[in-house]
This record gives structure tokens, sequence and C-alpha cells, in this order.
């Protein structure tokens, strides 16, 4: 029967690249997996063929290879696997510990360590709290080890047995055509160890639930989406395996005052026409818990920018703050009383004809310029 493209073998294009190659392979070797499919002669068909051009085509030399000269390219022995050729046994293992690694139990040739899960937990912190820096305490739902068997998974702290099923090895071995199919000893589930009288508070996987409480040091000048790593204080490994990790992955709330831009700070402080328009100085909070002064100069706008250096937020593992921007916001005033209401008038017609609202007028006067330019 004549060999049918290697492309159309995974579904992709010619110009596809490695990643969409596996993509494609993963899919076909997980639906006609012999497994999956006892019994059934086309789909084992099916999962040979696809590993075959999976095996060529992930490889760019002997991909090159075929798209110069077709199968023709892997057949100078008569045969995959001749000289120069396709030597489908020694890439298969390649192949079933990328696949089915996860699907199957484990990588191929190595013992199921049962090492503990890592658990993430995520909290959230208050930005003066990311400023100074805090020891927190969390409680964390987990897998502990279990106390009556010392995490060894056996009744009275008896030892485990090697496994008679796998011989110790944790993975069996089955021969499908020339396939050699290794998977996790049913057994003993890839322990390679077996525990005639497990422990009854337990169940013999050496662990139990248990919520723990922990101590997490928050660094000054940390941010949204900062991982801190707790070494094994993940869940408990099955019978003394090493403990997985913790992950903390933190969130800092929205400030009321203050937005955060990496290690600056900017703040809206609202001021008075009078002190926008003759100027003054307004205290103004910072995120250290302190006050400072910031001088207005006369006819400050809304919108206009103050630095105040070394007034930001900590570092995170580094020394020194950055900075603060103050940006005001000129306020009109309400709610006048009638005298008020006539000194400001008194006040604009003793301005007449002098130029005290220079964006306004400039505004103003390229409208009018404009208006001209479209009725001539």
């Amino acid at each position: 029967m004549e060999k049918r493209d290697y492309y159309d073998v995974l579904g992709v294009g010619r110009d596809a690249d490695a990643e969409a190659v596996k993509k494609a392979y993963r899919k076909l070797a997980m639906q006609f997996h012999p497994d999956r499919n006892p019994g059934d002669g086309e789909a084992e068909t099916r999962f040979k063929e696809a590993a075959e051009a999976y095996e060529v085509l992930k490889d760019k030399n002997k991909k090159a290879a075929y798209d110069r000269f077709g199968h023709a390219a892997f057949e100078s022995a008569g045969r995959p696997g001749g000289p120069g050729g396709f030597d489908f046994a020694s890439g298969f293992s390649d192949i079933f510990d990328e696949v089915f690694g996860d699907f199957m139990g484990g990588r191929p040739g190595r013992r199921n360590a049962a090492r503990g899960a890592d658990l993430r937990y995520n909290l959230e912190v208050s930005l003066e709290d990311a400023f100074h820096g805090r020891t927190v305490e969390i409680r964390v739902p987990t897998s502990v080890a279990c106390e009556a068997c010392k995490g060894g998974g056996a009744e009275g702290g008896a030892r485990p047995t090697t496994c008679g099923t796998c011989g110790g090895h944790g993975k069996v071995r089955s021969q499908q055509g020339f396939f050699t199919i290794e998977r996790t000893c049913p057994a003993c589930a890839g322990h390679g160890q077996v525990i005639d009288k497990p422990c009854k508070a337990c169940g013999g996987n050496g662990r139990v639930h248990k919520e723990k409480t922990l101590s997490v040091a928050i660094p000054a000048g940390v941010d949204d989406g900062t991982r801190i790593r707790l070494a094994n204080e993940g869940e408990a490994g099955v019978r003394g395996a090493p403990a997985g990790d913790l992950y903390i992955f933190l969130q800092v709330r929205q400030h009321e005052l203050f937005e955060r831009e990496g290690s600056d700070i900017f703040c809206r402080v609202p001021i008075t026409v009078v002190t926008a328009a003759l100027g003054g100085t307004v205290d103004v909070p910072t995120i250290d818990g302190t006050m400072a002064k910031v001088s207005v100069p006369e006819g400050a706008q809304s919108g206009q920018q103050f630095r105040l250096r070394g007034k930001g937020m900590s570092v995170l593992n580094g020394k020194g703050r950055g900075d603060m921007y103050i940006e005001t916001s000129v306020e009109t005033p309400v709610q006048l009383t009638r005298k008020q209401k006539e000194l400001l008038r008194e006040f604009d017609e003793a301005g007449a004809g002098r130029t005290h609202s220079p964006q306004s007028e400039g505004f103003f006067s390229r409208v009018k310029e404009l208006w001209e330019d479209l009725t001539e």
C-alpha cells in the first residue's frame, strides 16, 4: 500500500513549525492509542502512521530531506530504518516520553517518585504593606505527612516490600506488534514497593488532609503578580516522597489616594483658585505616613505635576525609593455668597483688555481663525 504524505497524516501544512507538528501528533496519538482502542486494527495503523510522520517532521534535517525527496529519502536500504533512514524503534521512546508522560503515569524508565503537588495561594495586601513589607499568617488546606506512620504508609512503622509485579521498577512492559509499551505498574501505582498492612489513619498513602498555618514574609516593594516560593510547604509526598512547594501570588489592593506605576506614586491634589492664581504651599500625604509640603507657583493649572524625589515606593530587592508625583486640580468654588460673586465680577471687569487666561484666549482665537477660513 502506498504511503500517505506525512503532512496529510498529521493534518498540517508544509510550513508548520515544530510546535504545530507536535500538537497535531499529540492529538492523533491520544485518539488512536491502542490502549484506548483495544482490538481496533485501523486505529493501531493510524497510530503507527502518525508516529512515523511525527518522527520525521519534528527533526529539521529529516524534514528538509523529506520536503526535497519525499519518502524516498528514507528508503535507501529498502525500508525505513536503513542507512540514513527512519529508525522507528529508536525514536519511539522519545515520542512516548513527550506525549504520554502524564497520560501513562510518568516517563518511561523513571520511578514515579510521587512528589507532593505544588500549591498556589493568592494573597491580597495593602499598598502600605507593599511599601513597608510585613509578615502575615495564612491558613492553607493541604496534605501533610501522617503522624501515625511517620509518612511511610505502613501500620506500626513496618517497611514496604518490593513489588512482585514490576520487580521494584514501578513500570511494566507489554508487547504490541513491534511496539514495546511501558506503563505504570498497576500493582504498586509506580512506587516499586507495596505495603502489606496499610496504615489505618492514612490508608497507606503516608499523608492526610489538614489545614496548616504558615508565616509569610512579604518583602518591601512587592507588586501585583510578585511570587513568593515556600520550599517544601506544598502537599506532602506519597509514602515519604519529597513535598511540593507553595507559591504565594500577591495582589496589591487599589489605594484611595495613590496610584502606583512601578516604583513611582501619583497623587491628584485639589487646590483652590486663589492658591492656583497667587501661589502658595499645600500639604500632601505620602505613602510612608508623613506629610510633605509642595510649593505651588503663581498661575498653576490643572494637570500640572510636581515631583517629590525619593517619596515613592520601596524598590524590591534594592535600595532607595521611587518618586512621588503630585498633580494639581484647580477646584472651581461653589455655593458663593452674593458678596463673593460681586467681587468676582469686579475682578473680571478690572481685567478687561488684559490676558489673564492665556489658554482660553488662545483657544478662541484659533476658533475664530478657523471660522473665518471656512466662510471665505
